[in-house]
């Protein structure tokens, strides 16, 4: 029983990871297990390649012999690897927290985030899965899908989560609209009251949505005054690059 509880353990970790790098002490948080297991349970997976440490030495990530594996099931590994020096590009030329999410169904998946130096945050969305009309990086995946499945979409209850949340069906599709014509969404309130964000999506060659990069912070302070379309031209800047990226990877 102790070997298998043991194999539990490694999974509940090697999942953990999936999202994203951590280092003992979050790691330990993350998948509740003390850190002294934690430790254990890395450094055997990190003896078979399972897992290996960043480029700091301090955290873990998913480590070759897993990737390759990955790779041929799901293309989402590849794509957090990718974005996150964008991410912290994004982040330092913003000073707020920048993060790439993927779609799921008719729900966002966000799977990476880079946070800011300053001292008030958003917390990390890492993990979480939210319906695409209520968020930016969903706005903008939700938009490139094709007429058909945007009516299924907004022919369904569309909740909301405070009063800015957009449930009109006929606004919602107007907006769709607006945003394949610049490229963007502005959400403001509309899921949390305290956050705004913007978001872009990243195409491949084919046209598919691969994802979505959006920069996000309190709303009280982002984004300053005057700053909306520089802030929207990064973000839409990261996302072409990345596509541009993603297509060179693939050839």
């Amino acid at each position: 029983m102790a070997s298998v509880q043991s194999v539990q353990r490694a999974f509940r970790i090697l999942e953990a990871l999936a999202v994203s790098p951590a280092g003992v002490s979050d790691m330990s948080r993350r998948v509740d297990l003390p850190k002294s297991t934690v430790a254990r349970l890395l450094a055997t997976l990190e003896e078979s390649a399972a897992v290996e440490r960043g480029p700091d030495g301090l955290t873990y990530r998913i480590g070759p012999a897993l990737r390759g594996l990955a790779a041929s099931i799901d293309g989402s590994m590849g794509l957090v690897e990718l974005v996150r020096p964008s991410l912290s590009r994004l982040a330092a030329l913003t000073n707020e927290t920048a993060g790439f999410a993927v779609p799921e169904g008719n729900q966002v998946h966000y799977l990476a985030q880079v946070d800011s130096d300053r001292n008030v945050q958003v917390r990390d969305w890492t993990g979480e899965l939210i319906p695409m009309h209520l968020v930016p990086s969903g706005i903008v995946m939700l938009a490139h899908r094709s007429a058909e499945e945007i009516d299924r979409y907004v022919s369904r209850v569309l909740e909301s989560t405070t009063a800015k949340s957009l449930t009109d069906p006929d606004r919602l599709i107007a907006r769709l609209q607006e945003v394949r014509r610049v490229g963007h969404a502005w959400g403001r309130g509309e899921f949390d009251e305290a956050i705004n964000s913007v978001g872009a999506a990243v195409m491949d060659a084919g046209g598919r949505v691969l994802g979505a990069v959006h920069i996000h912070g309190p709303a009280y302070r982002f984004p300053t005054l005057g700053d909306d379309d520089r802030v929207a031209d990064l973000v839409m800047d990261a996302a072409g690059r990345l596509a541009a990226a993603e297509a060179r990877l693939a050839r």
